[in-house]
């Protein structure tokens, strides 16, 4: 998915802020299995999935929680990192080889300043993220193991059998 329909999807934005957004974001290619954000550190990047597939998860000792996961046109970032300036607490590996649009989160907190369109931009996205996040909390509480496979299916059709129905069995989604 091209940049300017993932930044649409979000927030719709005139020619010339999505110009100010991409002339700032690098396309990067990573292959499966690679970690693109680490926790216990504040991450400098948010990017945007042009290909691929990603998984969020959070260690607790020994296991790893898989509490998300990404596809072509998503943005994944540290919310912790890109809001409050913090470590954040999670992982988000590719499942397979992806491109990726990487945008450095210090240069767009300064376009927020700049532009009340990509400010507007920003708060969708944030509130995008919180209600996502609040729809997975309401299933973790209401709904089972298997009810949240099911959703997750319905979310990624091309999956069903790869590598998201695997990490969905070995993680406990």
């Amino acid at each position: 998915m091209e940049i300017d329909e993932i930044l649409n999807k979000t927030y719709p934005m005139s020619k010339e802020s999505k110009r100010l957004v991409t002339e700032n974001i690098a396309e990067v290619y990573c292959r499966k299995n690679y970690i693109i954000i680490s926790a216990d550190r504040i991450e400098r990047n948010i990017y945007f999935i042009k290909t691929g597939i990603a998984r969020t998860f959070a260690k607790i000792g020994d296991q790893e929680i898989t509490f998300a996961f990404g596809k072509e046109g998503d943005t994944v970032a540290s919310l912790n990192s890109f809001i409050a300036n913090q470590k954040g607490y999670e992982y988000i590996e590719l499942l397979e080889d992806s491109v990726l649009y990487e945008l450095n989160s210090k240069c767009l907190q300064g376009l927020f300043n700049e532009s009340i369109e990509i400010a507007n931009w920003g708060r969708r996205f944030a509130e995008n993220e919180l209600i996502k996040t609040e729809k997975r909390l309401i299933s973790r509480q209401s709904g089972t193991a298997s009810e949240r496979y099911e959703e997750l299916l319905i979310k990624f059709p091309d999956y069903q059998k790869g590598s998201i129905g695997a990490y969905c069995l070995l993680f406990r989604y």
